[in-house]
């Protein structure tokens, strides 16, 4: 990538770049999930209750690292789309989430799309340096929890 079609000026903070990096992404998948009218933030809901199985509704904001408000904005729409259910732990004011029987459908619609978009940017970056991004990003998420100032 060395065009200079490729290129961004460098950001003098951390947490700018990979924002920006971050939207870029968003961006790329939001295109490729778009016909199934279904949004980047969404689908990886829809992933993390797929690998997690029935969880907290804080305990998926922690495996996100989303914020409480932004998490139950989506799960609202998600539930009016009836992909997400939802009943009550032992205490009754947890609320327990899972996967509806029409989210696992939605899921697995939309996952071939998604796979697509994983396969463009891992040719584009190429497979060893995908492998390096993954484990940079659960390095960097861990430093980030765990710092404080």
């Amino acid at each position: 990538m060395t065009n200079a079609k490729n290129q961004v000026p460098d950001l003098p903070c951390i947490c700018a770049s990979f924002r920006r990096a971050a939207r870029a992404l968003t961006q790329l998948y939001d295109q490729a999930l778009r016909p199934f009218g279904l949004r980047t933030t969404q689908f990886t809901i829809l992933q993390a209750l797929s690998l997690a199985g029935e969880v907290s509704q804080g305990q998926l904001g922690e495996i996100l690292a989303l914020d409480s408000t932004t998490l139950t904005r989506t799960l609202a729409i998600m539930r009016r789309q009836s992909w997400i259910s939802k009943r009550r732990g032992r205490d009754g004011r947890e609320r327990l989430l899972s996967l509806s029987e029409a989210g696992r459908a939605q899921f697995y619609r939309v996952s071939p799309a998604w796979q697509d978009a994983q396969e463009l940017l891992r040719s584009q970056v190429g497979g060893e340096r995908w492998e390096q991004m993954f484990q940079q990003s659960r390095e960097i998420t861990a430093a980030a929890k765990g710092g404080s100032l």
